[in-house]
């Protein structure tokens, strides 16, 4: 049977040796508490390589992401964000069904808004209207294909949030990709917001896991709204104790992950059948648009998983491929002739 070659995403990582060691033999506590000594290790080391106040530990992205915006706005209050945006997009709707707060979209598919659009996107001061809170940001920005937000552009639109007395939220799932793709430090980019939430569980590795970053009081807020998602925790050492290991081992090695998806994608651009825009490939995303091969994306990517390559489909007719610790150079020269082939036998 053939090796198959996982590209769905970089959520599918294993914790690594060191991880499962650490996890073994980590000290633990209760967390409710505030006495799960690895649990606070984690959170001070996190809050000092964002050089912010405080962190706190929560179990998903999507749990980080509802818990920061539900301690910035209330029921009946507008969050300004990206039609393709993953909180809009890929979390249940929760925001709006379990925060009660309005979405008010604007265009994303670059990756983030210009501030002229999201002035535009800003309601005027009236009854009819909900309030305008929280601009929502993400980097890298998954479905505009792992693009960074520029530094200069995140600054211009913390600009224009705090002349409109916005709060600016960042889900930077991937923050640590943007930071090694950009060489630009993950202080920098939470120096322009007041929240921001990165996963632990995707390049990074770890199992399970993600934190906010934030200042004080907004933390203290934000751990009350863990408590009412149901995501206060106990002996949750178990946890970050990989999540040390993952920032301390496995940020650099990122990387690799960009150029193995640079080379892949060079790769395809060279089948006619596939379109790709190479200037998106910025870290370690590629979406691959295949209604050329006369599939849309889930058919073709049943056909790639027949030729062992593994692959997410994002209708209507586009497949996603991410690379991961554990696509190695080889394996991505293997999957583009496995991909080839695909392309060259379909009618």
């Amino acid at each position: 049977m053939i090796e198959p070659i996982n590209l769905r995403s970089d959520t599918q990582t294993l914790p690594t040796a060191e991880m499962r060691r650490a996890m073994a033999e980590a000290e633990l506590g209760d967390d409710m508490w505030g006495e799960d000594p690895t649990v606070n290790q984690l959170e001070e080391l996190v809050a000092g390589r964002f050089e912010r106040e405080a962190a706190v530990l929560v179990a998903s992205g999507t749990m980080g992401n509802l818990a920061s915006l539900m301690a910035q706005a209330r029921p009946g209050d507008e969050v300004l964000l990206g039609a393709e945006s993953h909180v809009y997009y890929y979390e249940g709707g929760s925001i709006a069904s379990v925060a009660g707060l309005m979405p008010r979209l604007f265009d994303d598919r670059r990756g983030y808004p210009l501030p002229e659009e999201v002035e535009a996107a800003l309601r005027p001061s009236d009854q009819h209207f909900p309030r305008s809170r929280v601009l929502c940001l993400e980097n890298t920005h998954n479905r505009a294909g792992g693009r960074i937000v520029p530094l200069e552009i995140l600054s211009q639109l913390s600009e224009v949030a705090r002349k409109h007395e916005l709060r600016i939220h960042l889900d930077g799932a991937r923050i640590f990709n943007a930071a090694v793709a950009s060489g630009v430090p993950v202080a920098r980019y939470a120096a322009l917001v007041d929240s921001l939430t990165f996963c632990l569980s995707k390049g990074l590795s770890a199992p399970i896991g993600s934190l906010i970053v934030g200042d004080g009081d907004l933390i203290a807020e934000v751990r009350r709204c863990r408590k009412r998602l149901g995501g206060a925790m106990r002996q949750a050492g178990v946890i970050a104790a990989a999540g040390i290991v993952a920032l301390e081992t496995m940020v650099d090695r990122l990387a690799e992950d960009h150029a193995n998806a640079r080379r892949l994608a060079e790769a395809l651009m060279g089948l006619p059948r596939l379109r790709i825009d190479l200037d998106s490939v910025e870290t370690n995303m590629i979406y691959v648009e295949c209604a050329g091969t006369g599939c849309d994306g889930e058919a073709f990517a049943a056909h790639l998983r027949q030729a062992g390559v593994l692959v997410s489909a994002v209708p209507p007719s586009r497949i996603r491929l991410v690379t991961n610790r554990h696509v190695s150079a080889a394996a991505t020269e293997e999957a583009a002739s496995r991909i080839a082939r695909v392309c060259h036998e379909l009618p």
